[in-house]
């Protein structure tokens, strides 16, 4: 498993995490207030990442000859 697919799945885990606790309804409206907090941090960098898989993949499809080449991803801002 590479670096970014195991950031992502522990991202996703922790995110699931919250999202029981959340839902068992026995916080305290503060430490529902941090979990919420904790749990839109994972899931805007899941999002960011599948967002990223999915611009890999939008280059790979693109060429016109029928090969595929990988090619690295940029971020515009980099």
């Amino acid at each position: 498993m590479t670096m970014a697919v195991e950031k992502f799945e522990t991202a996703l885990k922790k995110l699931e995490e919250v999202v029981n606790r959340l839902e068992s309804g026995e916080l305290s409206l503060d430490d529902s207030l941090k979990a919420f907090e904790e749990g839109v941090k994972m899931a805007a960098f899941c999002t960011k990442k599948l967002d990223e898989a999915d611009k890999k993949v939008e280059i790979l499809l693109k060429k016109k000859d029928g090969s595929f080449a990988k090619e690295p991803f940029r971020l515009e801002d980099d």
